[in-house]
């Protein structure tokens, strides 16, 4: 296992990183300059886009990023600390959890890919641990396409899910 001399505080210090609504620490680092106009982007997006945006994004042991969906696909970019768990619900119900991470030889991934329109949630399940990640949306992301999940929607939506949709979402 290969540990970092690095800590969550150093990340959130160095990169400058604030809160972010769906939990864990973020920082825009990239909006692209190009637009999409509305009418040629995937139906569900409700105006014009940038091309592509990038954040860092990070998590800490105990906090987790609750399920949440956004009309673009979501690429996460491992850089620092613990393997992540990223929970996918896609349209059929199937729940998918990919681990992104640095440990090829036990099946992590330096890359994952959300699809546009799926609910997702993530955490770090490695106790006093954090996963530093980057996330890259396009067409750019906007708070417009984004909708945080409310547990007992989602519930009722996939009971086969009830129990990590409990744990990884925030009070209704």
């Amino acid at each position: 296992m290969i540990t970092t001399l690095k800590t969550a505080d150093y990340w959130r210090e160095q990169l400058q990183l604030t809160t972010h609504v769906e939990g864990g620490s973020f920082r825009e680092t990239y909006r692209s300059g190009w637009i999409l106009h509305k009418s040629t982007l995937p139906p569900g997006m409700k105006g014009n886009r940038h091309a592509s945006t990038c954040i860092y994004f990070l998590l800490e042991y105990g906090d987790f990023s609750a399920f949440h969906r956004i009309a673009a696909d979501e690429i996460w970019h491992f850089y620092d600390g613990e393997p992540l768990s990223i929970y996918e619900i896609d349209s059929t119900g199937h729940l998918l959890v990919h681990k992104l991470g640095r440990n090829l030889h036990l099946g992590e991934q330096l890359q994952v890919v959300i699809t546009a329109g799926n609910w997702f949630a993530a955490r770090t399940d490695v106790p006093g641990g954090f996963t530093l990640a980057g996330c890259t949306v396009a067409p750019g992301f906007d708070f417009e396409d984004f909708e945080l999940a409310q547990r007992w929607k989602l519930q009722a939506q996939y009971p086969q899910h009830k129990d990590i949709i409990g744990t990884l979402t925030r009070e209704d």
